[in-house]
């Protein structure tokens, strides 16, 4: 770990509809560095696919830059794409050829041998199933064929956009593992995803994206203390009453929800509860860290926003009319 894979600085990204234009990227700054794997997490819509697609140069910005693997966007390009494995919306394969055809073809396209085509079949679990028709996969094997598409290169920095979209617990259980493999070889993995349970399990590091803006970044745990979360535990017992009595009597600060008190300390001072709690006979059926979850941070990060938005919106609103069409217009 050191340098930084991905580095973007004041992305734009317009597109012309028949009436004006409608902003996807809108002055997005992101710094991705090198080692484990990276979440890029955001709603359907929320800009995710036109990041994508600027970082590696299928889509020209509106303005701002970015630089992939400490080159440029786009005149380094053709040197840093060497490093480089991307997966962008949905993986363009050849159905009724074989799942090793199809590596293979593509391989050809870069002088890659057949050699490392079994080796990537292997990496991703389709050494017994290369041999069948693409056709015939499922959308598991689909999408873990074109995980081995992007790995033909043996690229340092793979891209992935939604590698888990439409999997069944199963498959996605599955692409979550070899993610995780794939980052512990060393490798950068940067994964998109709508899926909040799937970033907090697989990822090192997460941005969170809306609108075309990050809202939040860094490490989960970095994320969820910047909103401000403190760590709390959750306790179980059978007098509830009574130990919550006892953890006042010792400075403890706890409050009884519903089936168990939660007390204001984190995991790292689970012993002194314990011992605070049976020293007075109060022997604990549960202790857990009640932990935050990306998705409880994420709908108040963005309801947040929202908000904000709409009284903007109902506040540049002109005064004839209702005091209702500004929130229209923003709801359109």
């Amino acid at each position: 770990m050191g340098s930084n894979v991905i580095e973007i600085d004041g992305l734009h990204k317009h597109y012309r509809r028949r009436k004006g234009h409608s902003v996807a990227i809108d002055g997005l700054e992101l710094v991705v560095p090198e080692g484990g794997v990276f979440g890029f997490l955001g709603p359907n819509g929320s800009g995710k696919t036109s990041t994508i697609r600027c970082i590696i140069g299928l889509a020209r910005p509106t303005r701002g830059s970015v630089r992939l693997l400490g080159k440029a966007v786009p005149d380094g390009l053709t040197e840093s794409l060497r490093s480089v494995g991307a997966i962008v919306e949905t993986p363009a394969l050849f159905p009724t050829m074989s799942g090793k055809e199809n590596l293979e073809l593509l391989g050809a396209i870069d002088g890659i041998g057949k050699k490392r085509v079994a080796h990537v079949l292997e990496e991703v679990g389709l050494a017994e199933r290369g041999g069948d028709l693409v056709k015939k996969y499922s959308l598991g094997m689909r999408q873990r064929l074109a995980l081995g598409a992007a790995l033909l290169k043996d690229p340092a920095l793979l891209i992935l956009d939604e590698p888990a979209n439409g999997l069944d617990p199963a498959g996605m259980r599955s692409v979550r593992e070899l993610l995780r493999r794939l980052a512990d070889e060393g490798r950068t993995v940067f994964v998109s995803s709508h899926l909040l349970s799937e970033i907090q399990q697989t990822c090192d590091r997460v941005a969170i994206l809306h609108r075309g803006r990050c809202v939040s970044q860094g490490t989960v745990a970095e994320v969820i203390a910047a909103a401000g979360h403190t760590e709390s535990m959750a306790v179980i017992v059978d007098d509830l009453a009574g130990a919550l009595a006892v953890l006042h009597r010792a400075g403890i600060a706890a409050t009884r929800i519903d089936d168990h008190l939660q007390v204001a300390l984190g995991k790292s001072e689970a012993t002194r509860i314990s011992r605070t709690l049976g020293e007075h006979g109060h022997w604990i059926c549960e202790l857990k860290p009640n932990e935050r979850s990306l998705e409880e941070l994420f709908l108040e990060l963005t309801d947040g926003l929202e908000l904000d938005r709409m009284q903007s919106a109902i506040t540049a609103s002109p005064s004839t009319e209702s005091p209702t069409s500004g929130l229209n217009e923003v709801l359109r």
